[in-house]
């Protein structure tokens, strides 16, 4: 993936993950219980990946 298309997927993903959140906060339960840790962990993947290219 480019540069460019890394942060469009982080902001999708940040985005997906406070919809989720929202949702849990609310009282509802999320339709698939593992989603929002799954969000989570493809966003510190994404952001691992960034920095470690950053620091090259």
């Amino acid at each position: 993936m480019t540069l460019e298309e890394r942060k469009q997927k982080l902001s999708e993903l940040r985005e997906e993950l406070m919809h989720e959140m929202g949702i849990s906060a609310m009282g509802g339960a999320p339709p698939s219980p593992g989603k929002i840790r799954s969000l989570k962990r493809q966003i510190a993947r994404i952001l691992t990946v960034m920095n470690e290219e950053g620091a090259q």
